[in-house]
């Protein structure tokens, strides 16, 4: 049954369509999606004792309020790294990072649909994890990743089944690679980008922060982005605990981005609604935000400015260095999850009050960086 679901609507220009329609975006403005779904009232913290251990405990809040292929996701620990700030552990998922949050959605929905076969595009990590889990769900998979992709996350989608098909020209030319493909018949794609299920399911971070801290938030959230999808996860839960009255001040969102592929951080401190004109891409550690146009950048923008908020960005030196940081503390974190302890370590005024940063994919990924 497809709970609670309804259908996609267009956030741009109001086109609608049914969900079981395969339609993968506005077919208008070939925009991203977002969902209509209203989360159910009436459950607070002390219900939540004594459910499930993983996010599926939060099913009210969810489009999706169970799943056949669920690997336990969700629920990792909250650790503090000093006085003022804590890191939640998200490395310690089944394929070793965030992504599965969102992925378990997207493959229990594809599940649901029945399409011939899956597609998805990454740079690695949100690869990995629909791999995995359309394997657990015995759904055909290819997965299209930029030429250059860390080769320990190649091993693990193939190690999973799916087919692997390696892209020159980066990461744009891998996301055209694969939206092709999507256009076909019977394909579900599997985007983390432009299917929102993916959203609804990254906001269980955040639903787990108020759940650990006892029904409230931290003062802001440090979060690293590239195409948005966990800041965009959190403000989502942000919006809706709110209206549900389950929280009564909302946390600043600090969002991070590698100094050396910044587009929605210069967007920002220009005070512009959506990207600059284009400049070329530098190499960086942080692979996984390493993302020159991302599709929900207004939608990312506004959210920032929204909960007061802003954005900081890191140079690859201090990328390095909280690595570094990160594993004297015990924690092997790859490069692009230790980008907002980098931010945080040095923001200064811009950070302040309680934060908590999330340490999105393990060192084991990418190993340390030289």
């Amino acid at each position: 049954m497809l709970a609670n679901m309804r259908i996609f609507h267009c956030p741009v220009d109001g086109t609608r369509s049914p969900i079981t329609a395969l339609t993968w975006c506005c077919p208008v403005c070939r925009g991203p999606w977002d969902l209509d779904f209203t989360p159910a009232r009436g459950v607070g913290v002390n219900a939540l004792s004594g459910r499930i251990d993983s996010l599926w405990r939060y099913k009210e809040f969810l489009p999706l309020d169970t799943s056949a292929i669920s690997l336990g996701e969700g629920r990792t620990p909250l650790v503090p790294l000093t006085d003022t700030v804590s890191a939640k552990l998200d490395y310690l998922m089944p394929t070793l990072s965030f992504k599965d949050r969102g992925a378990v959605m997207l493959a229990e929905l594809a599940r649901r649909l029945g399409p011939d076969r899956v597609v998805a595009d990454s740079t690695g990590n949100a690869g990995t994890s629909v791999a995995a889990y359309c394997a657990r769900a015995g759904l055909p998979c290819t997965v299209y990743v930029p030429e250059g992709t860390s080769p320990k996350k190649t091993e693990q989608i193939q190690a999973h089944g799916a087919r692997l098909v390696a892209v020159p020209g980066g990461r744009e030319a891998t996301a055209l690679a694969a939206r092709a493909a999507a256009d076909e018949p019977g394909v579900f794609y599997a985007s983390h980008v432009f299917n929102p299920f993916f959203l609804h399911g990254t906001k269980t971070y955040v639903y787990e922060l108020w759940e650990d801290l006892g029904g409230r938030l931290p003062d802001a959230l440090a979060v690293p982005v590239g195409n948005g999808t966990l800041l965009l996860g959190a403000a989502l839960a942000v919006s809706e605990l709110h209206a549900l009255g389950l929280i009564e001040t909302r946390p600043r969102l600090i969002a991070v981005q590698a100094e050396a592929v910044s587009p929605l951080a210069a967007a920002f401190h220009a005070a512009a609604d959506d990207l600059l004109p284009a400049t070329p891409p530098a190499p960086t550690l942080a692979e996984g935000i390493a993302i020159p146009r991302p599709p929900r950048a207004r939608q990312i923008l506004a959210a920032v400015r929204a909960s007061g908020g802003t954005f900081l960005t890191v140079p690859e030196d201090a990328i390095r260095e909280a690595q570094r940081d990160l594993a004297a503390r015990g924690l092997y974190v790859e490069t692009t999850g230790v980008a907002c302890w980098a931010a945080v370590r040095g923001g200064g005024d811009a950070v302040g009050g309680s934060v908590v940063v999330p340490l999105c994919g393990a060192g084991l990924k990418t190993g340390m960086a030289g």
